[in-house]
């Protein structure tokens, strides 16, 4: 079961600054709509529609034809290139940003904090998370009220498991340049911290800043998912329909929609929309989510199809430069090579520690047979206090195979009682765990 592979990829979306500090323009953040790039570095493009985006690039390729040296023009392309391959699914944009950013820096090396926050989220796209941190750091030196690297910092100390400096960064940043970027970023430490109602508080509070409907869709699609994670179905529900309503084909929201259909018992719709999804946005994430939603309805065959192309994107995204070893844990461990998934497992846990990656390691353990040492993991994993209902599901599996009933039974019922559609396989396993232990939810 896929269910911990889109929260262990959040550092992924960007936010683009070239402003001088809190009275430059943007302060509240966020997806702006392309109207507003008056100049093509300006534009920010983490909620464009992939139309929108792609005019953006367009008109900034454009203007770097007539004006070559326009650093921070470079910079904004190379921005832009990031997400793209964020929004489509397709990690050969990387190089091509890569590509600008060096080309920003070459012609203005010296306070090119624009590239700098560039440069850290293409790092934190392809999962260089150490990278990510020192160019964020770097562009913060120059500017430190770049809103762009201030957010990249957080998630690159988020995705290493540094939960308390990722507090105290999320804290600072938002005292310096508040707006909803920084907003979304501290409600999901709070979340990780084990304080969802914390983290719905920062949310409500980017609720009220949110004005335009790419804002709107972001902000409400994060109160989704967190609704979601807590098994609020109906709640889950109403905010993905606000999204949707602002933005109609946002697509984060579209995949909420169709995995809270999914999970309550919505299988058709839930697989409408997942199909939607993935005919745009071929990532691991949402390629297992809709296999394992064929897979609960019993064709196999299809759910199949899916995860082969998993094992094509991530093939495809290591050779643009991404480190793909917790996306080939996590669906290997279930729908591949049990070895291949222990092995990827490792590898990751070697460069970062966090508590996605505590999970995938003890759930690749757990496969291969090795439950003693999967134990030690998924307790790391619940260490910051962080509930999810698959890291329960995984611990109490855990805890069956070494013969421990009463923690077993604990964990097993924990994971249904907090989100019982946390996965159609999963959640169907989980029951049937509590059966064989004499135990019913």
């Amino acid at each position: 079961m896929v269910f911990a592979l889109a929260a262990g990829l959040t550092a992924a979306s960007i936010v683009i600054d070239t402003s001088d500090g809190p009275g430059g323009p943007g302060g509240s953040g966020g997806g702006q709509d392309a109207a507003r790039a008056l100049h093509p570095a300006a534009a920010r493009y983490e909620q464009l529609s992939g139309d929108g985006l792609a005019r953006q690039i367009d008109a900034m390729q454009t203007h770097l034809r007539a004006e070559p040296k326009d650093a921070e023009s470079w910079a904004g392309l190379g921005s832009a290139y990031v997400e793209q391959a964020r929004t489509s699914g397709d990690p050969t944009r990387y190089p091509q940003a890569d590509k600008a950013f060096a080309r920003s820096l070459s012609l203005e090396p010296r306070d090119n904090d624009v590239a700098l926050a560039g440069r850290a989220s293409l790092a934190a796209a392809r999962h260089d998370f150490r990278g990510a941190l020192r160019d964020a750091d770097k562009a913060l030196k120059v500017n430190s009220y770049s809103q762009g690297a201030l957010a990249v910092r957080v998630d690159a100390l988020v995705e290493l498991g540094r939960y308390k400096d990722a507090y105290t960064a999320a804290e600072k940043a938002d005292s310096l340049r508040p707006g909803i970027p920084v907003f979304t970023r501290l409600a999901y430490v709070h979340e990780l911290r084990g304080d969802p109602a914390g983290a719905r508080r920062v949310l409500l509070r980017a609720q009220d800043s949110a004005t335009s409907p790419s804002d709107i869709a972001y902000v409400s699609t994060a109160l989704g998912q967190l609704a979601w994670n807590q098994g609020e179905y109906e709640a889950a529900r109403r905010a993905y329909g606000t999204a949707l309503r602002a933005v109609p084909d946002y697509l984060p929201a579209l995949e909420g929609r169709g995995r809270t259909s999914v999970a309550d018992g919505r299988q058709k719709a839930g697989i409408r929309d997942l199909e939607a999804v993935v005919r745009r946005y071929p990532l691991p994430a949402e390629l297992a989510a809709l296999g394992e939603a064929y897979e609960a309805r019993g064709d196999r065959s299809k759910a199949r199809g899916q995860y082969s192309v998993v094992d094509t994107w991530i093939a495809l995204a290591r050779a643009n430069g991404v480190a793909t070893d917790l996306d080939s844990a996590l669906v290997a461990a279930d729908h591949g090579d049990a070895k291949e998934a222990l092995k990827a497992a490792r590898a990751e846990w070697d460069r970062r520690h966090t508590v996605h990656t505590a999970d995938a390691l003890a759930w690749a353990l757990h496969r291969n047979g090795k439950d003693e040492e999967a134990l030690k993991y998924a307790k790391d994993a619940a260490e910051p206090g962080y509930r999810n209902a698959a890291f329960l599901y995984h611990r109490g599996a855990i805890e069956k195979s070494l013969g421990d009933a009463g923690p077993a039974r604990r964990h097993l019922k924990a994971a249904l009682d907090l989100n019982p559609g946390f996965s159609p396989t999963g959640a169907r396993a989980a029951k049937a765990a509590l059966k064989d232990l004499g135990a019913t939810r």
